[in-house]
């Protein structure tokens, strides 16, 4: 039987045994395809959160500032004025409730953690905002280690590769190794590739064919591939027509060990896990 990988998030051992599902909430007004859609709405916000977790998502993940391709940045002020009401009031409502904060600020990790967030979804891999590392460290919470080719503002120009899978996968051993330095456990983090973040249709493609192949020192992997554009390259179909072309890609990951989607359309995603599951287990039966 295959070992069961372990995500450490501020102590609690969450075993994955069984594929996670990342709900996306996006409280931005230009996110490439649900900015506007809970922002500003609070409630509305916060019920869009509670479908999701009826849906099955295990996580809920809540950002404030856009990072799709020339995206802006944003002060901590302002990403905190957008994320705090949602993340206290579905904490009022769903106290059980794992959140993850998208953020590469320490200032909106810190108190997103303070208000019951546990996980952090950083973009930056650390080296955006110096002050991050030692706070991860030191809160001990769960943490999302993504790659980006350079900035949100400028990741798609012209980006290159001589081999995109292992050079992403050496960006994983180093920087897993400076968050070691910082005194991060290597048991809280996840390795994220980020599809899309620099990245052209064939990084893309190279990558989620070559998933198994990204993974480093047994952590487990995180894919967000939620109606991309690669997927709108490959089909010819807009943001809003591209969930099957997300679930061909979700049911590619699976079969390669991927322990944790990140999706916009919930339900669908934990349909394929389900249907994978139990193919899994049928397969290991016999």
């Amino acid at each position: 039987m295959a070992q069961v990988r372990r995500w450490l998030v501020r102590g609690r051992a969450i075993q994955l045994a069984r594929p996670l599902v990342m709900g996306i909430l996006n409280l931005t007004p230009d996110s490439f395809f649900d900015g506007g859609r809970h922002f500003p709405d609070v409630p509305g916000a916060v019920s869009h959160a509670e479908r999701m977790l009826e849906e099955g998502a295990n996580i809920v993940d809540i950002g404030g500032e856009s990072t799709r391709p020339g995206s802006l940045r944003l002060g901590a002020k302002e990403e905190l004025a957008r994320v705090l009401p949602v993340i206290e009031g579905l904490k009022a409502k769903r106290a059980g409730a794992l959140i993850s904060i998208d953020t590469y600020k320490a200032q909106v990790a810190e108190k997103a953690l303070a208000s019951g967030v546990e996980i952090v979804n950083d973009i930056s891999a650390g080296r955006m905002d110096g002050e991050l590392l030692p706070f991860i460290a030191e809160s001990k919470c769960g943490y999302v280690l993504m790659h980006m080719l350079g900035t949100p503002d400028t990741m798609q120009v012209e980006p290159s590769y001589d081999d995109v899978v292992s050079e992403i996968r050496a960006f994983f051993q180093e920087r897993l190794a400076a968050l070691e330095a910082h005194g991060i456990d290597s048991e809280t983090v996840v390795a994220d590739p980020g599809i899309g973040f620099g990245k052209r249709l064939e990084d893309n493609l190279a990558l989620i064919a070559n998933a198994s192949k990204l993974r480093i020192a047994d952590r487990p992997l995180l894919f967000g591939v939620s109606r991309k554009s690669f997927i709108g390259h490959l089909l010819s179909r807009d943001v809003d027509d591209r969930l099957h072309g997300t679930t061909a890609a979700h049911v590619a990951l699976l079969l390669q060990g991927v322990e944790i989607l990140r999706v916009h359309d919930v339900g669908p995603a934990v349909d394929a896990v389900k249907v994978y599951k139990a193919l899994k287990e049928s397969s290991d039966g016999n």
